[in-house]
């Protein structure tokens, strides 16, 4: 409705300008052709009389004759006083007697009109009216011989059919304003039903989608704004819908992720409660199960927490972080346990390799490729860990000589909680969440990881930063 009286009001206004302007454009110029034929008739019978020295009823009454009364309606000539000398309208038709000037009723013999009073003070007056189809016109003019002013001329138009014409204008104006405002009020409510009715889809469909239908589309029509509208939403429901659905896949993994080890626990402490007289052996073994359990609790509780903060919270405060150094301390925090794996971690760590980052965030990720190289890796095995540079970029690689990737596993390897071989994860004390924050804190600092197999066996896992460079050193130079 709100669409329809918008475009009513906009054609109401052209169509009131078009009933009022056409009009008194032209009413204007009938009126001014009139003063000007009126004032040019005046001039000439003037300009007659003027010939005359003195004016009496009988010489103007001659001069009148001979001239042509253009179809006027009344002419008036007076003396100086405002006497009538000549009144075209008691002039007597052929063959009769003109009536004695006595037989006149006074009020009838002189012209009392403002316009004579005008004329006989020396201006020449004009005026016209259109009133009941009929346009009204009278001027007025001095007559004047050697500079005195001996009477006037007045004269008197009713044009009927000028004021036809103008008035069948108006008619016509008004049956075209009619149609124009019927066929604005059809096309109007036309033109605002088909979008309000689109603008109704998509409000009926983003509550289809508040509700939880997140696989509900729109069909965009058009290559309109609200054709474009349309397709956003549909790109916007797309996401949501992708999300929902890692959203519902990470809380199932998740939720079987945590119900292993409680299950475990669970189990664990019901034996030892419902056996008598347990060894106490045993019940240290069982106790020592649920221990290691409790801890890979916290660690999938620790990595969960750790993908919350990165999904939720914005980047801490960066600042220039040495790659090499950060890689050099967490290899040597990770030592004892390739120690322990009888696994020979070898380094290579080029100086230069700075980058904008958090000290934590980096060791994070430097922290969980070595791991997941050593865990993954066989007795007398090596991972080699590397930091350069290339170009704009700062690279670090961990590489090993474990059990490798399958080529159709390398795609899902940063997914949440995927493992390649979940029995071997479990037994190693994965949780499929290591890769997973190694990508999301990559990203986050504006850098990628890749995963390739490596030649000639293992795996190579290469994380890439955008190199620092100092602005104090000059364009171009590295810190």
């Amino acid at each position: 409705m709100k669409y329809a009286l918008s475009y009513l009001v906009i054609f109401a206004v052209v169509l009131v300008l078009l009933n009022t302007y056409p009009v008194l454009a032209s009413q204007d110029l009938l009126f001014a052709s009139k003063r000007d034929s009126l004032k040019s008739q005046t001039a000439v019978m003037a300009s007659a009389l003027m010939e005359l020295e003195s004016l009496s009823a009988d010489q103007v009454a001659r001069v009148m004759n001979m001239l042509d009364n253009m179809g006027l309606k009344r002419i008036l000539v007076t003396d100086p006083a405002g006497l009538i000398l000549y009144d075209s309208t008691r002039q007597p038709e052929k063959g009769e007697e003109s009536p004695p000037e006595e037989n006149v009723p006074q009020e009838y013999r002189y012209a009392l009109y403002q316009e004579v009073v005008s004329a006989l003070r020396g201006s020449d007056v004009f005026c016209s009216r259109y009133a009941d189809r009929v346009f009204t016109s009278t001027a007025a003019m001095p007559i004047v011989y050697r500079g005195m002013v001996i009477g006037s001329i007045y004269i008197l138009e009713v044009d009927q059919a000028q004021g036809e014409l103008l008035y069948s204008l108006q008619q016509n104006l008004r049956t075209i304003s009619l149609v124009i405002a019927l066929v604005t009020l059809i096309m109007s409510t036309f033109f605002s039903k088909m979008l309000t009715a689109r603008i109704a889809a998509l409000l009926r469909a983003i509550r289809i989608v508040g509700e939880g239908e997140y696989g509900h589309r729109l069909q965009p029509v058009g290559r309109d704004e609200m054709a474009q509208l349309a397709g956003e939403f549909n790109q916007l429901t797309d996401r949501l819908q992708t999300t929902e659905e890692v959203r519902r896949r990470f809380v199932s993994d998740a939720s079987h992720e945590l119900k292993t080890p409680l299950a475990s626990i669970r189990l664990l402490a019901d034996s030892i409660l419902q056996t008598d007289e347990m060894d106490p052996a045993m019940v240290r073994d069982f106790v020592g199960d649920i221990g290691s359990e409790a801890e890979r609790l916290t660690r999938i509780t620790e990595h969960l927490l750790a993908l919350t903060r990165l999904d939720s919270l914005p980047a801490g405060e960066e600042h220039v972080v040495d790659v090499s150094q950060v890689t050099e301390r967490t290899v040597a925090r990770l030592q004892p346990v390739a120690d322990a794996a009888g696994v020979t971690v070898e380094k290579s760590l080029k100086p230069g390799c700075s980058i904008l980052c958090t000290e934590d965030d980096l060791s994070q990720v430097c922290f969980n490729l070595v791991e997941n190289a050593i865990k993954y890796n066989y007795s007398g095995g090596k991972v080699f860990v590397s930091v350069y540079r290339d170009g704009d970029q700062v690279l670090l690689e961990v590489g090993d000589t474990g059990v490798g990737i399958p080529e159709e596993d390398l795609p899902k390897v940063f997914n949440r909680f995927y493992r390649v071989d979940k029995a071997r994860s479990r037994a190693a004390g994965g949780t499929g969440l290591g890769l997973s924050i190694v990508r999301d804190t990559v990203r986050r600092h504006g850098g990628w990881v890749t995963a390739r197999p490596r030649n000639p066996e293992g795996s190579l896992f290469t994380a890439g930063f955008p190199r620092y460079i100092s602005e104090s050193k000059g364009r171009g130079t590295s810190q």
